[in-house]
């Protein structure tokens, strides 16, 4: 095993907070993988950074109408925070706006261009003469030229995950006005991918067939058996780290050249404040270099930026590539653009207490072979079935029970039986079951080794019945809660990787950090973990507490809303319909009415029974109102009525006109109201 890692998270864009697909995706897995290494004495630089140079923040200061720096800073310390409170453990969390980056970005493509690395070409790009701009990346969108989806952007197609150039789209539109673009010829370098078509047969087909991922070999394969061609890597905007060339005015670096550099910038700042040398970490070839990522970052990752440090020449290669797939969202896709997430700093406001809740739920449900779906119901159940009735009544069993029977001191075992050495045989064997899978970047397989644990330790108490023996052989229940509380002990230890907090509340009940330190490997070495005459914690809180229906259902209300208001907001208008003549006009008969009374339909959802007063008659109609309305709140309202359409029976009663509405930005409907000042019943409305 190397004892030096460098482990990178994908920098997060910063248009908008981090949510759980983030999280399930990249950084609770990483996260996972940094702690467990630490705990296995490794030499460890766990790096991350906010991605500030990025269109889509360019897209969003649009939007708001403020600056691209607005933007960054805004969001950027809205992650840094969320990372901080959600337990994170980064050596540094950096951002691509630092000087350090620029400097490093700046000198790292220099080094290519001096080496002879880029082409320098002249070619038509997309253009939108009424932006009086090229649109490079996400500022066009299209039809992918591989599958056919049709809101593709001009770099990547998020439904595939296919990236190419935005000249290659089908129907390409400007994301800024709206206008279909020209081609206008620029200059741009560009990295030729061909010309590392061995080099990658090498490496990856041949080198990584067996120890990475088959969603990241097979997409990789993919490219590759489908060609390497230049890929551009600089880009016409104003937002971004200037090309340090001359006759590059006006250009910037392209993003995804810029952003993975943003590794090496990141433990360059690391090193220089913890007095380290940063060079190891990118250059010694017994450092393992491991980047996680979602799919949608693989072809940058796995192709395009180790283009870039073969190129360059004096960085190492990334050893793994530990991918995850998609996690959706009530069966739906997580879309920062559309507002349907769940924000980790909305999370942690709404649970303050629960991260390592969060955690759990997504890690026993992380989308590592394909994809998965987070919903709310499962994440309360989970919380209850599995947190609360499996760790947590184990813990809360040993600790109440030791406190019991002993004051809380950890008793003397007598002789143990052959249950009693089968189980500490058992406990003894999980850190090495544990950290294989966690080794192996099977996450959900290890934290349900973990769980296990928690699972031994249950069934040896319901077998043994300390509470029940206790009355009739006190001697023998003191070697139980001995075996119970050894188990106790090692959870505490290996919950750490995954239950961060939850580990550190172990730690305080069963009073471990009093102890010389437990390690990883300690939990299979030493024989004692809890010694006789150890005291732990004289009332152990709750690990979990249960979550209210209440809870949920108010998270589940606020996606509704977030789902209607996008809805609302991308409302396209409906089409024209056929033109009608002045004659057809004039044969519609509106009247101003005043709604007398009201009364739900029996055994139907939406329809409410009115008696309207029409200034011509009285008459009964039939609308639709019953989800948005209730029936004493519109008595005595004043309504535009279509009088003159022809009766209709619904639901065994006779509707003899129509009452005018609309939606509002919510999807409630509104009652189209005549101006009341002065207007009788039964005016007409021309």
């Amino acid at each position: 095993m190397s004892q030096r890692y460098t482990i990178t998270a994908a920098l997060p864009y910063t248009n908008g907070p981090i949510h759980i697909g983030h999280l399930a995706g990249v950084y609770v897995p990483a996260d996972i993988y940094a702690r467990y290494m630490r705990m296995q004495g490794a030499d460890v630089a766990f790096v991350c950074g906010s991605d500030e140079h990025g269109v889509p923040i360019t897209l969003k200061a649009k939007k708001e109408g403020i600056t691209p720096q607005d933007v960054v800073d805004k969001y950027h310390a809205i992650i840094k925070q969320s990372f901080l409170d959600f337990g994170i453990t980064f050596d540094n969390y950096s951002r691509t706006s630092a000087p350090i980056h620029h400097e490093t970005a700046s000198d790292f493509f220099k080094r290519m261009y001096e080496k002879g690395k880029f082409l320098e070409e002249t070619n038509a790009q997309l253009y939108d003469a009424e932006a009086n701009q090229f649109l490079a990346d996400r500022f066009v969108t299209g039809t992918c030229p591989k599958c056919g989806f049709e809101e593709a952007y001009g770099d990547q197609c998020e439904n595939c995950g296919t990236s190419h150039n935005a000249t290659d789209l089908i129907n390409p539109k400007s994301a800024i006005s709206g206008a279909v673009p020209s081609l206008k010829e620029t200059k741009h370098w560009f990295l030729p991918l061909d010309q590392y078509d061995a080099f990658f047969k090498e490496w990856i087909l041949k080198g990584h067939e067996k120890d990475w991922k088959s969603n990241v070999y097979g997409q990789c394969k993919s490219w590759i058996d489908d060609g390497l061609r230049p890929r551009a890597v600089t880009r016409d905007l104003d937002w971004g780290i200037p090309v340090p060339v001359e006759g590059a005015d006006g250009k910037v670096l392209y993003v995804w050249f810029d952003a993975p550099i943003g590794y090496i910038s990141a433990t360059k700042e690391w090193a220089a404040r913890e007095g380290k040398d940063w060079e190891p970490y990118w250059k010694d070839e017994n450092t393992k270099l491991l980047h996680f990522i979602g799919k949608d970052n693989i072809v940058f990752h796995c192709i395009i930026f180790p283009a870039m440090l073969k190129g360059h020449g004096d960085y190492i290669l990334p050893d793994n590539v530990p991918a995850n797939e998609f996690l959706n969202l009530e069966g739906n896709k997580l879309s920062t653009s559309k507002n349907w997430a769940v924000w980790l700093h909305e999370y942690l406001e709404d649970f303050p207490d629960k991260q390592d809740v969060l955690r759990y739920v997504l890690t026993a449900n992380a989308p590592e072979g394909k994809d998965n779906d987070f919903t709310w119901k499962d994440f309360q159940q989970r919380n209850k079935s599995e947190l609360s009735d499996v760790l947590g009544n184990f813990i809360n069993r040993v600790a109440v029970l030791t406190n019991k029977y002993y004051d809380g001191v950890v008793p003397t075992p007598n002789a143990f039986n052959e249950i009693d050495l089968k189980t500490l045989e058992k406990l003894r064997a999980y850190p090495a079951v544990i950290g294989s899978s966690v080794e192996k970047y099977r996450f959900r397989e290890s934290l349900n080794s973990l769980m296990n644990l928690a699972r031994l330790g249950n069934k040896y108490l319901a077998d043994e019945e300390p509470w029940i023996r206790i009355k009739t052989d006190e001697e023998r229940v003191k070697t139980v809660m001995y075996v119970a509380l050894q188990i106790a002990a090692a959870l505490s230890v290996l919950s750490e990787p995954f239950l961060p907090f939850t580990s550190e509340k172990l730690k305080d009940i069963f009073k471990t950090e009093s102890l010389e330190t437990i390690g990883w490997n300690d939990v299979t070495t030493q024989e004692v973990l809890l010694p006789s005459g150890h005291k732990i914690i004289e009332k152990a809180p709750l690990l979990f507490t249960k979550i209210e229906d209440a809870e949920i259902q108010k998270q589940l209300d606020k996606l509704e809303a977030s789902k209607k208001a996008n809805e609302a907001e991308n409302a396209v208008a409906e089409p024209q319909k056929e033109t009608i003549g002045f004659d057809d006009f004039t044969k519609i008969d509106m009247r101003v009415g005043t709604i007398l009374e009201a009364e739900k339909v029996p055994k139907t959802k939406k329809l409410m029974k009115l008696t309207v007063d029409t200034g011509i008659d009285t008459r009964t109609i039939v609308s639709g109102i019953a989800e948005s309305f209730t029936a004493e709140e519109i008595i005595g309202k004043k309504v535009t009525v279509l009088v003159n359409l022809a009766p209709r029976a619904l639901r065994g009663v006779e509707s003899q006109g129509m009452i005018l509405m609309t939606e509002d930005t919510n999807g409630k409907l509104v009652f189209l109201n005549p101006d009341t000042d002065g207007v009788k019943n039964g005016e007409t409305i021309n």
